[in-house]
């Protein structure tokens, strides 16, 4: 419904690029580290596999297991807001067109919601 990997890869390159360019979403930037290049690689990989596509993550590193492997990081209210914000703005930029964009920021939103970890 997206387009395949390239329009997945656009996704994701922009869903990044906004995390370097707007203030209101330096916290989470920050969490990132100092490159984003390997979360870049990771979240493209794993939406290709949670929107149906080819597994390229669990290919990789098996199962998600995406609330252990973001234990580490603190997540509340604050984080999963800007995520879901900077993942909805970045989807609106690559043209996705309601209801879709409303199906996936709801899932996007509970899936956030359930890695607060604080």
């Amino acid at each position: 419904m997206l387009g395949g990997e390239a329009r997945i890869r656009a996704l994701v390159d922009r869903f990044y690029d906004l995390m370097d360019l707007e203030p209101g979403l330096r916290e989470l930037r920050a969490a990132h580290g100092s490159t984003l290049d390997s979360a870049r690689d990771k979240l493209f990989w794993f939406l290709c596999g949670w929107l149906g596509g080819p597994q390229h993550y669990i290919e990789r590193f098996g199962h998600p297991r995406l609330r252990a492997r973001h234990l580490p990081f603190s997540i509340g209210i604050l984080e999963r807001d800007q995520w879901v914000a900077c993942m909805h703005q970045a989807m609106i930029d690559q043209g996705v067109q309601p209801p879709l964009l409303d199906r996936l920021t709801e899932s996007f939103f509970s899936t956030a919601d359930w890695m607060r970890n604080r």
